[in-house]
């Protein structure tokens, strides 16, 4: 068992930091509003710390869920960040999903104090996180990799290394890109169904097992013929997400033209008010333009 830092308790970083603290490791967290901490605390048992460098000290690893590239970087550099408190041999495993360039901005700073960085995005929204089966694309060096993958079993139903820094998260860019059309896909699908007279569930229940079949459709389609929207990855995170992939696309010359559209489709849904809603509040915009 080791001695584990966790940075950051939002709806993902709370249960996976949980996991950790159930598989027998030593657990300290931290968390930008105190109070979550130490209800964290409280409620699991474990430890908490005022400040990422606090948190880090004698941690043989950190692990880190925030909300995005500034984020990361505050909980990692600085006086209080946990570089800072990190010791040479150490590893720090990041869950967020961030730019390739923090990424690489970071895993040079790490080295330089001789700590290993693993890029790791998770995808499985927070009900994978709540029941410990997130899949999680690494990158970054293998024997880094290797030390981290055990801990990440905690809460990590498919972890995987697909490369070198920052292939972890090029991979979580391909995995929104995706995301955005299945999504789309099947709101229209659903707001079809409806339009024709049919019943959205007797459809899904022909369609699920072929080739239309996702996981999408298998955990949404219900809540989504239902009009709740309170069930997973909230739309204001999606864009930022998606808006990260676009430039990314930008930069590598990948034409992306359903994701760009689907992007937009969103920035409709912010517009509803539905910025916290989750992202199959897609068929929401479809139904209010009816």
């Amino acid at each position: 068992m080791a001695k584990v830092a966790f940075l950051g308790l939002g709806v993902m970083g709370y249960p996976m930091a949980g996991y950790l603290l159930k598989e027998g490791h030593e657990v300290t967290v931290y968390n930008r509003t105190t109070a979550k901490a130490e209800a964290w605390a409280n409620e699991h048992g474990g430890a908490f710390a005022a400040t990422p460098r606090e948190a880090a000290l004698e941690a043989e690893f950190v692990m880190c869920c925030v909300g995005n590239d500034d984020d990361l970087r505050s909980v990692c550099l600085g006086e209080d960040g946990a570089f800072a408190g990190m010791h040479s041999g150490a590893t720090f495993v990041d869950h967020t999903t961030v730019s390739a360039k923090v990424t690489s901005e970071l895993y040079s700073a790490a080295a330089e104090k001789s700590v290993a960085f693993v890029d790791a995005p998770v995808s499985g929204g927070q009900a994978g996180a709540e029941n410990g089966i997130l899949s999680i694309m690494c990158g970054g060096d293998q024997a880094a990799y290797d030390k981290a993958e055990p801990i990440m079993q905690a809460y990590g139903r498919s972890i995987k290394r697909l490369g070198e820094s920052g292939a972890g998260q090029l991979t979580k860019m391909v995995n929104q890109i995706c995301i955005a059309g299945l999504v789309q896909g099947l709101s229209e699908g659903l707001n079809f169904a409806e339009k024709a007279g049919l019943d959205g569930r007797a459809v899904v229940e022909v369609i699920a097992g072929g080739a239309a079949g996702s996981w999408q459709m298998q955990n949404r389609y219900e809540t989504m013929i239902e009009d709740q929207f309170e069930h997973g990855f909230a739309v204001d995170w999606m864009r930022k997400d998606l808006g990260i992939v676009l430039s990314t696309g930008d930069e590598i010359g990948a034409s992306l033209p359903v994701t760009a559209l689907v992007d937009q489709f969103y920035k409709d849904v912010q517009k509803l008010g539905g910025g916290r809603w989750d992202t199959s509040s897609l068929i929401k915009r479809l139904r209010a333009l009816d």
